[in-house]
């Protein structure tokens, strides 16, 4: 009888292994079982911006589309991939495992990929190559079913992409003991070290992969990315004996709007406001509502009979006899609907941030092949600029873990040291300095351009490329401090049945930020034609754009938007504070 409760306890609850056989603890999880997940993100990122960091001039040159048609193009192509993690986190939560689920879009990534390279080395299906300088005959954009077989390539990349980011980091976050100190510690870790790999596969994307195929051609640089992600999947699967995976607990999303449905009707029907019950007996759900993971981090956290005085309208979804079955409500359900709404409003401060970031993929780049990539006898190519923020990322990564973190541990007397709050708006007040440096830079290129007589040239400026530097230095330190700071907020503070739609938020925020981007500039051209004969944003030669004003008007929104985040931020009410 002993042996047999000894081997209950030994039990992870609610985890099981690749089998579906209980997990164990000793045996499954741990910082081994992530670290398999750290290498793959490598090889996963490095397939995903080897190519989407130089997509813009991939369109451009060998598909024909305009400057502005190529960057709304790859805007919505990453939004659409970083907007399809909420499915993957969705489906990770509800149906399939986070385990299954990355095994699944990494096969959709890859055949994406085989698609345009295919794509790429085949001649006959792309348009027929032309002079970019010629202004008699105009290039031939691709069309027809040439563009149909880019765009599905493209959008199977982004379906695939969607389903890594939602199913990836919340695989390699549950694989830590949050009942103990030094598990949550291990899983703060875990996603600064996320990011860290993350960066390591940039690196090499925005170096190696782009060098390839600005000089040996496309059709290696998406073959390189094809066999990347093709990799990942055998060293995912080494680590099936020791992973621990979290048991799907059926849709969030119908939990959330029965609450939301049972609160409106109950509002709209109860008369009498002592109908509404706020202590009640308890379901036997609510007896037993918080998992294990949760009760780690506070015992306070969720009350077992009376609900929380926060957003009392959903209170209301709590009756004794509900009038229909359907709309039956546990004070745990109501509870979990408070802290995700709770969360909402932060996530709608990340949004503007990452429309600074979209610029990097787009305009920054095409700025950059505009002027002297040359460092001594080496010459860069525009796409690898990236490699600023990546660098300063690798290195301050480790250093905010190894230092910075224990430094304010000790000062704050808390575990967390900084919350992921202040790491948020410490991103957004680097992105409003980003935006400010992008518009002042871009202003002494066009004034070089203006001096050198090269206005309506397509030859390099006498400028050096470095410049535009600033600016990715910028965004890539508010990259790095806000998304492991929203990764981790969203995981730590979401309900545990939610976890993985939750962090997907993260991602969720990144498709915002490039789908915004791309609105922004449809808004400000629409705007500006009908006050002069050319749009700010408009045109084949970046020097007759008026990016600065674009950059300028960044700034503003950026500002406004960090007092909007202050508003929230101030508000916010953390589930759990630990002592050291």
């Amino acid at each position: 009888m002993q042996q047999e409760e000894a081997h209950q306890s030994n039990k992870w609850e609610g985890y099981v292994d690749w089998r579906n056989r209980p997990a164990m603890r000793g045996r499954h999880g741990g910082m081994l079982a992530a670290s398999f997940v750290l290498a793959v993100e490598i090889l996963e990122n490095l397939a995903f911006l080897a190519n989407a960091s130089n997509l813009v001039l991939y369109l451009s040159k060998f598909m024909h589309y305009s400057l502005s048609s190529s960057a709304n193009i790859v805007t919505s192509f990453m939004g659409t991939a970083f907007l399809l993690a909420l499915l993957g986190g969705f489906l990770a939560d509800a149906f399939f495992t986070t385990y299954r689920l990355y095994l699944t879009s990494a096969a959709i990534e890859f055949m994406g990929l085989l698609t345009l390279t295919v794509q790429a080395h085949i001649p006959s299906l792309k348009p027929p190559t032309c002079a970019l300088a010629s202004t008699e005959i105009p290039c031939q954009k691709v069309g027809g079913q040439k563009a149909a077989l880019l765009f599905t390539g493209l959008y199977l990349v982004a379906l695939g992409v969607g389903g890594i980011k939602g199913s990836l980091p919340p695989h390699g976050a549950e694989q830590f003991d949050e009942t103990t100190p030094q598990g949550r510690k291990q899983r703060s870790s875990f996603f600064n070290y996320y990011v860290f790999c993350l960066s390591c596969g940039a690196l090499i994307a925005v170096t190696f992969v782009v060098w390839i195929e600005d000089n040996k051609g496309w059709q290696w640089g998406f073959g390189i990315a094809t066999a990347t992600i093709l990799i990942s999947i055998p060293v995912f699967l080494l680590g099936s004996p020791i992973y621990r995976t979290k048991i799907p607990a059926g849709s969030p999303i119908t939990t959330m709007f029965e609450v939301l449905a049972a609160a409106i009707y109950n509002n709209c029907k109860s008369k009498n406001p002592s109908k509404a019950v706020m202590g009640m007996e308890a379901s036997p759900s609510d007896r037993t509502e918080t998992s294990e993971g949760e009760e780690s981090n506070t015992k306070a956290m969720v009350p077992s009979r009376t609900p929380t005085e926060d957003l009392k309208f959903l209170n209301k979804a709590i009756k004794r006899k509900p009038v229909k079955p359907m709309l039956d409500c546990t004070v745990k359900q109501v509870e979990e609907v408070k802290e995700v709404l709770k969360i909402l409003p932060i996530f709608t401060c990340t949004i503007m941030l990452n429309c600074c970031l979209a610029q990097l993929s787009t305009f920054s780049v095409q700025q950059a092949a505009t002027m002297n990539t040359k460092i001594g006898s080496l010459k860069v190519p525009p796409a690898s600029l990236p490699i600023f923020p990546v660098i300063f990322m690798v290195i301050l990564a480790p250093t905010y873990n190894h230092v910075i973190i224990p430094f304010a541990r000790k000062v704050t007397k808390t575990e967390i040291g900084i919350t992921h709050l202040q790491r948020i708006g410490t991103g957004l007040v680097l992105s409003i300095i980003a935006m400010a440096v992008a518009a002042l830079v871009e202003t002494k290129r066009k004034k070089v351009a203006v001096e050198s007589g090269l206005l309506n040239s397509a030859d390099s400026l006498p400028i050096t490329f470095l410049w535009i530097a600033l600016q990715y230095l910028f965004l890539g330190s508010a990259d790095l401090f806000s998304l492991v700071g929203m990764m981790e907020f969203f995981f730590t503070e979401a309900p545990t049945s939610m976890r993985s739609l939750a962090t997907s938020l993260s991602w969720a925020s990144l498709a915002m930020g490039y789908y915004f981007s791309s609105v922004l500039i449809s808004i400000v051209n629409n705007v500006t034609s009908s006050f002069r004969l050319t749009p700010w944003l408009s045109g084949s030669n970046l020097n007759h754009y008026h990016l600065e004003r674009f950059y300028w008007l960044m700034c503003l929104l950026s500002s406004l938007n960090f007092f909007h985040y202050l508003f929230w931020a101030n508000r916010y009410k953390y589930r759990t504070t630990s002592p050291c």
